[in-house]
């Protein structure tokens, strides 16, 4: 059920868990569940967190081929995960896309 995920990502971003935020969306794929924004979010948070800034942008591309629109939580969190990493000119790159 995709509430159920959604909750179990959320909970790994805010315990900083960010390998297994991403098993957890592995498997919502591999189920054929439902993905939207709030999950990436969440994921891409949870990465951020974890100072896993090239995970995230992966994280992002996925989102955008999947046909999902980023929100003012997407960029806030790329451009935190991208300072982090010491890669704020990647998250300028973010805007001209």
């Amino acid at each position: 059920d995709t509430v159920a995920y959604s909750v179990c990502i959320s909970a790994c971003e805010k315990g900083h868990q960010w390998r297994q935020a991403l098993n957890i969306l592995s498997q919502m794929w591999q189920l054929h569940l439902q993905h939207d924004t709030v999950v990436y979010n969440s994921t891409i948070s949870a990465c951020e967190k974890g100072s896993q800034w090239s995970a995230a942008l992966r994280l992002f591309a996925e989102m955008r081929w999947s046909g999902l629109l980023p929100d003012t939580t997407t960029f806030n969190a790329l451009i935190r995960a991208c300072g982090r990493g010491w890669q704020w000119e990647r998250s300028l790159c973010l805007f001209s896309k």
